[in-house]
């Protein structure tokens, strides 16, 4: 298993949600990346979740 970093921002820049998903590849992370922000309601705020290599896996403006 793999730790991703998934972070949202409100537009102003204050950090709303900074937390780590567990997950065996890149593709199961996105999944459950876009599952906890829709669960939170941020698919619309400034998000991004980064793969362990630093990869970027999603980001949202």
């Amino acid at each position: 298993m793999n730790t991703y970093a998934l972070t949202a921002y409100e537009k102003n820049g204050e950090k709303i949600l900074d937390e780590a998903i567990t997950a065996s590849n890149d593709s199961e992370a996105k999944q459950r990346g876009e599952a906890r922000l829709a669960e939170l309601n941020m698919q619309e705020k400034t998000h991004r979740l980064t793969s362990p290599k630093g990869q970027l896996l999603l980001f949202h403006r």
